[in-house]
């Protein structure tokens, strides 16, 4: 998808109050364009005259073209800004559901940029449906304009026939260097974005090491050019503005200098002056209102590109649609896997097993954590779900067979048990996760991403809430890494008992909870080099008593 076809489609989406608004705009253009004419009409048939009746006509002719002129207006604009304002909407929505896609997306944002785009570029890109609007009715404002001062006289009206085309063009030349300085400013700030919400989640951690300072320093920089991409975009709108105002004024100028010569002359009326007057000056409204929808749809351009690069991105990984999982094979097969530091990697796991694996390299356990949340495309070898080949199947169908937690955990702002969601066998799973203690703070509101627990709390909570889930499959990685060795050894039992009819799958190197699998697979060079239970393999192999005990 491109920005073009992007815009065109939010147009279409909306294309009944488009119409709608664009038609009532375009009637109060045209009634604003008739006010000079009307009040031309009244000085040549009524003030000249002295006449009574057509002064009260001409009275009763202006409160009518005021009522229209108004209510227009009111009515024209509400339909263009709930279309924007709606189209806004299914546009984050469309972007939410992008990015929580579980087959992921390839675009290479942070959360912070992306989050910039759900916004702000959202936002901006609806607005092509105003640019549109004010365009089509400013066009109307011109047509009218033009078409009474040719019926007043030919040559003032080709004369603004000519002048406001070549008028438009010019201000539409400034258009593409808008649109890169405007599409290089939203980059900056969803670069800044980005980083501000990478600092405010690790602000602690950066604390902790002293390096505050660097990462404010990082920040000021990201934010200085910010602001010298804001400036550029300024810079421009500005320029567009000046020569806009300088244009207008000059077709102004001329077309009230030619009439008021053609007036003197005897050539046209008192009225048809004042007429032609009023509508050079009123020319410079639409004309105006042309410029700044040009603005307006640079903007709504630059935006669109960016919404289209996250909306067209393919996914990280391919599914299928079968839903076949066979309950006698065994839930998870990697077989011969070959991807990043692995090489011809083969695992199985039988039906209500507990393996534990141990790699003696982290980039190992992330490679395979990543084959088996199917986020591995290129990787060479087969891993199978129930005996079905993992991109055959359904995605959804995944997702309830498998349970992939890992030991960073997503909290969101709220309570403890809201963010558990389940209400049944709480205690339970608590006790489980080694997490207890946390029983009686269920209630307890949190902060945005739990700042207000420590690692190890949001770390046993996420626990909490994959054990609550019941999948068939679940894959720990590091499940306590961030607790303290009594917190751990109460982990390992509580997993050990509620692991009942679950296949489970631990990457760690915690000799707890090693010790309570039913067998350890240890990886090294990214391949199996050693099987059995720990206390074995804790008594026999130096390298895994170097890597385990401690």
């Amino acid at each position: 998808m491109s920005n073009g076809e992007l815009l065109r489609r939010a147009i279409r989406r909306h294309r009944g109050r488009m119409v709608a608004g664009v038609l009532v705009l375009s009637l109060h253009q045209a009634t604003e364009a008739a006010v000079p004419v009307a009040i031309g009409i009244f000085v040549d048939r009524a003030v000249a005259t002295g006449h009574v009746e057509p002064l009260l006509w001409c009275v009763l002719m202006m409160v009518v073209l005021f009522a229209v002129l108004s209510n227009a207006w009111k009515t024209g604009a509400r339909q263009v800004v709930w279309a924007i304002e709606y189209e806004t909407h299914l546009l984050r929505l469309e972007i939410a559901q992008r990015v929580l896609d579980p087959r992921g997306h390839r675009t290479g944002l942070r959360s912070g940029e992306l989050l910039s785009i759900a916004t702000s570029d959202a936002e901006k890109a609806a607005l092509v449906m105003r640019a549109v609007s004010m365009g089509a009715a400013a066009c109307t404002a011109l047509i009218v304009s033009s078409v009474s001062l040719l019926l007043v006289d030919v040559p003032l009206g080709l004369g603004v026939l000519i002048g406001v085309p070549l008028l438009v063009l010019g201000i539409q030349a400034l258009s593409p260097l808008l649109t890169r300085r405007t599409s290089s400013q939203q980059e900056a700030v969803a670069q800044t974005t980005a980083l501000a919400t990478d600092l405010v989640s690790g602000l602690r951690t950066l604390r902790g090491i002293g390096a505050q300072h660097n990462a404010a320093a990082r920040y000021r920089r990201s934010s200085e050019a910010t602001l010298r991409a804001t400036l550029r975009a300024a810079s421009t709108n500005g320029l567009q503005d000046g020569v806009t105002t300088a244009l207008s004024g000059l077709l102004l100028a001329a077309v009230a200098g030619v009439s008021g010569w053609f007036a003197l002359n005897g050539r046209i009326t008192i009225g048809e002056l004042i007429t032609v007057v009023g509508l050079a000056q009123f020319v410079a409204e639409p004309v105006g209102t042309l410029g700044y929808a040009s603005q307006v749809l640079a903007m709504s351009r630059a935006s669109a590109s960016r919404l289209a690069s996250v909306l067209s991105a393919p996914p990280v990984t391919t599914t299928g649609t079968s839903t076949t999982i066979d309950s006698t094979q065994p839930l998870l097969a990697v077989e011969g896997v070959s991807h990043g530091t692995l090489s011809s990697l083969s695992l199985v796991l039988r039906p209500g097993e507990s393996v534990g694996v141990l790699c003696y390299d982290p980039r190992d356990a992330d490679a395979l954590l990543t084959v088996i949340a199917g986020r591995a495309p290129e990787h060479t070898g087969s891993v199978l779900v129930g005996g079905t080949r993992l991109e055959e199947l359904d995605v959804d169908a995944v997702r309830r067979t498998v349970l992939l937690e890992r030991h960073e955990t997503d909290l969101f702002e709220g309570t403890l048990r809201s963010n558990l969601l389940a209400n049944a066998g709480l205690e339970r799973v608590m006790t489980a996760a080694g997490a207890a203690d946390l029983i009686e703070e269920l209630d307890r509101p949190l902060a945005d991403r739990g700042q207000t627990l420590s690692g190890g709390q949001r770390q046993r909570l996420g626990l909490a809430r994959a054990l609550l889930a019941e999948p068939p499959l679940l894959v720990l990685h590091d499940p306590s890494t961030a607790v303290d060795a009594v917190t751990e050894e109460l982990l390992a039992e509580g997993l050990a008992e509620e692991r009942t009819g679950r296949t489970t799958l631990v990457l760690t190197s915690s000799p707890a909870l090693l010790g309570k699998m039913d067998r350890v697979v240890v990886v090294a060079d990214g391949a199996v080099v050693a099987e059995g239970i720990h206390s074995e393999l804790a008594a026999s192999d130096p390298a895994y008593q170097e890597a385990v005990l401690r």
